[in-house]
């Protein structure tokens, strides 16, 4: 079975490198990016392309027709598009013939669209869910080939959660190839449209700190935005400061604090009052000028 790859991030080299370690199956074609702006765990899937002596092409947003060419000029039975930003043009789709496989790290119908890990975080969900479907011209919509559920637990953050989400859809991958080739067809259920939701893109302001917000959902939008992802930020004598970690305290402050107030210090991180009586600490952070008493 001949396959073409397309992908760009952190979760597109490890599918790569499954695909390409499965015997019985040929990656033959790979299109990815030589940079992105976008895509804070970009890949560039180069390297692994060349040492295993696959055709790569870069993708030229000013020139998406190069890429159709590139794909068109192999007899692909199947293409997986597994980490890529942008939807897929339909005669791109259709040059697989036995079809076109995409992942969404959601639990579709539910939660379409943008930074599905990012948000599911941000919004303290206990479960997210791991999502192979056929691809068509919408948003995450096409039919369900595989989907496991996904636990997120309390102590999640970014890094642990995109870590068992790869677990869980590396295992997918792997079962799901092996019956596509011995079937020789995709079989999936359609998605239930009425029940679908959509995520927006996420913007740098997303990631500000608001210290008006309680202690939990402050905790949440850290660590959603944890390493691979930019870090949460907050302003400090004009400058923007990242945090990638902290611990709620609750009840740790009397209710004539004003939000945003330092109440406390310890090497490496501060303990800030938020909404009602509840404070976090900011652990991990790479100043040392932040004094109790200040205001963030």
């Amino acid at each position: 079975m001949k396959i073409a790859f397309i992908g760009c991030v952190e979760s597109s080299y490890v599918f790569l490198r499954t695909l390409l370690a499965m015997k019985d199956i040929t990656v033959v074609a790979v299109v990815t990016k030589a940079e992105s702006a976008i895509n804070s765990d970009f890949c560039d899937l180069s390297e692994i392309s060349n040492r295993y002596s696959v055709p790569l092409h870069y993708e030229d947003t000013a020139n998406r027709e190069a890429t159709y060419e590139f794909l068109n000029s192999f007899d692909i039975d199947l293409i997986y598009c597994l980490g890529w930003s942008y939807l897929l043009p339909k005669r791109v789709i259709a040059l697989g013939k036995v079809g076109a496989i995409g992942f969404h790290p959601a639990k579709l119908p539910e939660n379409r669209g943008r930074h599905p890990l990012i948000w599911a975080l941000v919004l303290g969900l206990q479960e997210t869910a791991s999502t192979f479907f056929l691809l068509d011209e919408g948003m995450d919509s096409g039919p369900i080939i595989s989907q496991e559920p996904i636990p997120i637990l309390a102590a999640d953050n970014a890094r642990t959660l995109y870590s068992k989400v790869m677990d869980t859809a590396v295992k997918q991958l792997k079962s799901l190839t092996r019956k596509i080739k011995q079937e020789g067809q995709v079989l999936s259920i359609p998605q239930d449209h009425d029940k679908a939701t959509y995520w927006r893109k996420r913007t740098r302001i997303d990631g500000l700190i608001d210290w008006r917000m309680n202690a939990a959902s402050i905790h949440n939008l850290i660590r959603a935005l944890a390493p691979p992802y930019p870090g949460a930020e907050f302003l400090y004598k004009g400058r923007y400061i990242k945090v990638i970690s902290s611990e709620i305290a609750y009840r740790a402050a009397n209710l004539n604090i004003e939000p945003g107030k330092v109440m406390n210090k310890r090497p490496g991180a501060v303990l800030v009052k938020c909404d009602g009586q509840d404070a976090i600490w900011l652990c991990n952070l790479d100043t040392d000028e932040i004094e109790t008493g200040d205001y963030l």
